[in-house]
């Protein structure tokens, strides 16, 4: 199955290191962060890890509900979990589903056959409250993911649900937007940006939301 951003994330029912998840039960009315990691022990997805356990509250703030999965087992998450919270010098704080079936890596287009027949790729899906996929990332095995860049598109597509901009390159929350180019009624600009734009081009118009 071949998953592509808009798509209605799939659904499944599966254990955890935090009991059975259903997984659209589980995120509820919360964004969700789904990623998946090739096998427990291995030394990448243990900084990964450790990392999202550091960064819960982050998460929390903006609404956000982090699931990771490995296709072993739930009792050898749980001593790869005591790995991670040494090493790694936190607690884990989210749960890790157990996939000894592949069914949740088959659903998900986890794995690939040119990268290893057996194991997931490292792929990361952002899912939104309407359960619908918004962002699909998947890394190399050599190189660990940027949970800065998770948070950032996470605060970009918040803020674009809510209004009519798009976030330019290199945007950080705070930073100036571009106005959407459907916008064209001067009065609907007015009422929508009183705070007034920066119109560089006619198709490149800038403003500041705070």
């Amino acid at each position: 199955m071949t998953i592509r951003l808009g798509d209605t994330a799939p659904d499944f029912e599966q254990d955890s290191t935090e009991g059975r998840i259903h997984f659209h039960q589980w995120l509820g009315n919360s964004w969700g962060v789904l990623f998946s990691h090739p096998a427990d022990f291995t030394p990448v997805c243990t900084t990964e890890l450790g990392l999202t356990a550091k960064l819960k509250a982050e998460f929390e703030l903006r609404n956000v509900k982090v699931l990771a999965l490995s296709v072993d087992s739930v009792d050898k998450h749980h001593q790869w979990i005591d790995d991670i919270n040494d090493t790694q010098n936190t607690t884990v704080n989210f749960p890790i589903l157990a996939d000894p079936d592949r069914k949740v890596s088959e659903l998900y287009d986890m794995i690939h056959p040119n990268a290893n027949a057996t194991l997931t790729v490292r792929s990361l899906f952002i899912i939104d409250p309407q359960k619908k996929v918004r962002l699909i990332i998947t890394y190399p095995a050599s190189t660990g993911r940027n949970f800065n860049e998770i948070l950032r598109v996470i605060d970009s597509l918040q803020l674009t649900d809510n209004e009519k901009v798009a976030t330019p390159g290199n945007w950080q929350a705070g930073d100036r937007v571009v106005i959407v180019p459907s916008i064209q009624d001067e009065a609907e600009l007015a009422a929508r940006f009183p705070q007034g734009y920066d119109a560089v081009r006619p198709y490149l118009r800038f403003t500041d939301l705070h």
